[in-house]
């Protein structure tokens, strides 16, 4: 069994295919297993690699609250990566993923030859962030509480969920029995860790500013909660392009995954191409006709 060890924790990890390094960082809700339209679909024309987080076996289930952070969940990409002998890769993350990929640009963009940033967003939105923190928190006491089965059919029902059992009920079946063979420990140190204390996106508008890393937002028209965020990273991302997939939520690489590896193919190709440039600055003018050198009254 494949094993990478990062800081005394050990990642389970897979590789598939050969050819540049793509590498997947899945959501809360997900594990390894969530990427395999993608892998399927990539591993055609690269070595793609996905693994399983912290607290989610057959990875290492810390019980040390500390050892679940979100520059943590960063650095295990970087660690994955140098465990498996990658100097640089696409990195393509989903919600939890998504952060992880985002903070992993900012903080190693040495090692990112291009982010995929999918359903990345909640708890951001300032009205929104307290009430997402105390679901947080309360999620991860009845996980500990009930059970990982009970709460996975709660958390599975989810507003930005039924949309997945809507278009392909099997598919959404095997997701939610998926979730529901997580570690209780490990989702619940996850909760309140990760995600319950990772900065809003909008905290991060400087070093997001700064980047220059090829960068694509996608999300699901549905997915409230990374509709605004994701306009946001766009506007501040000077690399970065956004798609938003109609009738959608947030499960989008399962709900979608003809639509998601399409989009993710096309960008990938025009990087690989040297085509996904910054963007061009005459486009941010305070007119939406003129250009900017033509505003004067």
């Amino acid at each position: 069994m494949p094993m990478a060890s990062v800081n005394g924790v050990k990642l389970y990890y897979e590789v598939t295919g050969s050819g540049y390094p793509l590498l997947f960082c899945h959501e809360f809700a997900g594990d390894y297993r969530s990427w395999e339209p993608q892998v399927r679909y990539f591993s055609r024309r690269y070595q793609v690699i996905t693994y399983n987080a912290r607290g989610y076996p057959p990875s290492d289930v810390p019980e040390d609250a500390k050892a679940y952070t979100q520059d943590q969940a960063a650095a295990d990409i970087v660690g994955v990566m140098r465990h498996a002998g990658m100097g640089q890769a696409h990195l393509v993350g989903l919600s939890m993923g998504g952060y992880a990929v985002l903070h992993c640009g900012l903080q190693y963009p040495a090692l990112a030859r291009s982010l995929v940033v999918a359903g990345c967003g909640y708890g951001s939105v300032a009205s929104e962030r307290q009430r997402f923190q105390q679901d947080s928190g309360q999620v991860a006491q009845r996980i500990e509480s009930d059970g990982m089965r009970v709460m996975a059919g709660v958390y599975a029902k989810g507003p930005t969920r039924v949309q997945f059992e809507d278009k392909d009920p099997r598919g959404w079946r095997e997701f939610a029995e998926r979730l529901a063979e997580h570690a209780a420990l490990g989702a619940a140190r996850t909760l309140l860790g990760v995600q319950g204390k990772r900065p809003s996106v909008y905290d991060l508008e400087e070093p997001m500013r700064r980047l220059r890393v090829p960068t694509l937002i996608v999300t699901g028209d549905e997915d409230e909660p990374c509709l605004e965020p994701g306009l946001f990273m766009k506007r501040v991302i000077p690399t970065a392009g956004l798609v938003v997939i109609p009738k959608s939520g947030h499960t989008i690489n399962l709900e979608e995954p003809e639509a998601f590896n399409r989009t993710v193919s096309d960008f990938l190709t025009a990087v690989e191409a040297g085509k996904w440039g910054p963007r061009n600055p005459a486009s941010l003018s305070q007119s939406a006709i003129l250009p900017a050198g033509e505003t004067g009254a």
